[in-house]
């Protein structure tokens, strides 16, 4: 579990780390450096999830990427589903109990998640981030790596949350 005291806000008691790939985490259907040695470091602490409708047909070679890495270092490999809609996304983080997922995502499928959700963080990455979904989030990042390192450094997020 990651715990935050946000002054302020509530605290935040984060289990589970929700990720639309494609947009957010991976360019034309593979991972941005620097992704999976995030994600990893962040399994110590999150419940890793992917979601993603696979445009690309990359997202088992993914996950399959992710699985020897977090089993290298030791940590708990993530969970993934391929989804077609924005519901579907919506009905996974409401399964998982929407006060202790943060959420990351860039596009119109992901706008009802990112709301939802303890913590929204929109990407914008090389394919945009769909204006709704900009405006449901808590907090917006330029790429994948600073969103997950609002996670792996805390502080980050505290200072731009705080009241």
């Amino acid at each position: 579990m990651l715990r935050m005291t946000i002054p302020g806000r509530a605290v935040l008691e984060l289990e589970h780390l929700v990720c639309d790939m494609n947009g957010t985490l991976a360019e034309d259907g593979q991972l941005f450096e620097g992704v999976t040695g995030r994600l990893v470091r962040l399994s110590a602490d999150l419940h890793i999830h992917l979601l993603s409708a696979d445009t690309h047909g990359t997202l088992d070679a993914v996950v399959d990427e992710l699985r020897v890495a977090c089993v290298g270092a030791g940590q708990p490999t993530p969970t993934w589903e391929r989804v077609t809609s924005g519901a579907d996304k919506d009905r996974y983080v409401r399964r998982l109990g929407i006060e202790r997922v943060a959420a990351l995502g860039n596009g119109a499928n992901d706008e009802a998640m990112l709301r939802g959700v303890a913590l929204g963080v929109a990407v914008i990455g090389s394919e945009g981030v769909y204006g709704p979904a900009l405006l449901a989030a808590r907090v917006v990042a330029r790429s994948p790596l600073e969103a997950l390192d609002l996670l792996l450094y805390p502080e980050r997020l505290i200072a731009t949350m705080r009241v």
